[in-house]
């Protein structure tokens, strides 16, 4: 398959005065180019591209050069390049009412609830660091500020916890908008697990704390 890149080029007729032209040229680009023009707009570091996973659905990072491949974006990476990449070209495009629609449509596991979340992480977290960062220095208190700011532009209805994971969450979640899929009993933290379970379908928690950093909560099903 062939890439074109789209240009326009404008200039003055010698012979028209005063009359201006456009032209729409479509310039073919090799593989490497496209992808080096990718790569550019992603903000990855030089021979990482993201590519999707068929088996579970979710994109990871590929080393061209070196073959590797990652979850967890590569050392180096542009993070508001990559946010803003991910969220236009990679986004799971995940709300709660398309979710919960989904969910009712299959089947749902016995004694097993659906839950999305938003994480922010702290420098006193299990692990402090993300997608998003590779070190995490923000303090418990600040990371609760964020949180409490993101819980009230969804209460207001600004926008939804999907929305927001997307760009805002530091767990990998993220690329499916903060969609955990189905978990019972243990397969949580036990803090975690205890706020999931007691919320409403369709309820949003406050501030839930655990080792990984604090989160918002939002019951699917």
């Amino acid at each position: 398959m062939v890439t074109f890149l789209s240009a326009s080029i404008s200039f003055v007729s010698p012979r028209i005065l005063h009359r201006s032209y456009t032209l729409s040229l479509e310039i073919p680009l090799t593989t490497t180019q496209a992808r080096s023009l990718l790569q550019a707009k992603s903000g990855l570091p030089p021979h990482w591209e993201v590519r999707h996973s068929n088996s579970k659905n979710l994109p990871y990072y590929f080393n061209s050069s070196t073959k590797e491949s990652r979850w967890e974006p590569p050392s180096g990476s542009d993070t508001e390049a990559l946010k803003t990449y991910m969220a236009t070209h990679h986004s799971a495009g995940l709300n709660p009412a398309a979710t919960a629609a989904a969910a009712a449509g299959g089947v749902k596991p016995e004694g097993k609830i659906r839950t999305a979340h938003l994480l922010v992480k702290h420098k006193d977290s299990r692990r402090p660091s993300s997608w998003k960062q590779d070190s995490i220095t923000r303090s418990k208190e600040d990371a609760l500020g964020l949180l409490k700011g993101y819980e009230e532009r969804i209460r207001k209805g600004e926008v939804s916890i999907s929305e927001l994971a997307k760009t805002e969450s530091d767990c990998s979640s993220a690329r499916k908008g903060g969609d955990l899929g189905y978990f019972g009993p243990g397969d949580m933290q036990k803090e975690f697990e205890e706020a999931a379970f007691a919320l409403k379908v369709g309820e949003l928690s406050g501030p839930v704390e655990t080792a990984s950093g604090v989160h918002l909560i939002e019951r699917y099903s």
